[in-house]
Formats: C-alpha cells, structure tokens, sequence
C-alpha cells in the first residue's frame, strides 16, 4: 500500500478557501477551479479543498472534525505566528499555552477547520 499524500477538507466555497490558504502559506495552487483548490505543502503532502455541495459522496457535519497541525522550531515562533494570524483577523480558539507536547495555539479557517501550530517540547 502506498503512502497516503493528500489532506481533503470539504469547504462551503473553495473560491474563498482557496484566497485563505494562499495567504496564510504563502503559496498558490497548484490546481484550481470553481469546485476543487490543490497546494503542494512539501514534497510529499498535498491539501485540497472540494466544495462540500460536489463531493461524493455527500460530506456530512461541521469543519471541526480534525485539525491541521503546523510544527515549528520553537516556542517564540508559536507565538510569533500566533500574533501574526491574529493581525489578520484568523479567529483563535486557544491562545498560546504550554501543554504535555509543547507550546501551542489553535486558530480557525473560515470553514472552522482548526489549525494549530505547535513546538514540540523538548524530551
């Protein structure tokens, strides 16, 4: 069995979604249309965003079902991104705090997927 290289998120409007994760990646598509948006996160992981009212079968529930999750180097970095994507208005439902793994926080796409970004604590 091959290794799995694709992340789906079912989106209300990938036209919007897609504005988002150019932003805050810093990365265009690598595919694109009115229905389904593809970036390239590394070499070997790809995120698409496929409109929730055209995938089959029919997505069900809310965006909040899973979370992408952003490691970082450091703890100074959580909390760097943490006020940059505050500064652009990304809703966050966990401010940077220190758990078991390490520093972390969480913030919202518009669909209400979460995105945390974390810095594994050192073992």
């Amino acid at each position: 069995m091959s290794n799995p290289h694709f992340v789906i998120l079912y989106v209300r409007n990938p036209l919007v979604s897609a504005a988002f994760y150019e932003d805050l990646l810093a990365i265009e598509p690598a595919e694109f249309s009115p229905t389904f948006a593809m970036f390239p996160l590394n070499t070997h992981l790809m995120l698409g965003l496929w409109s929730r009212r055209t995938v089959e079968p029919a997505a069900r529930g809310a965006g909040r079902n899973g979370e992408l999750a952003f490691p970082v180097a450091d703890d100074a970095t959580v909390d760097a991104l943490h006020e940059a994507w505050s500064r652009k208005g990304l809703p966050i439902v966990q401010s940077p705090t220190s758990m078991d793994f390490g520093r972390t926080f969480v913030a919202l796409d518009p669909d209400g997927h979460r995105l945390r970004v974390f810095a594994a604590a050192a073992r």
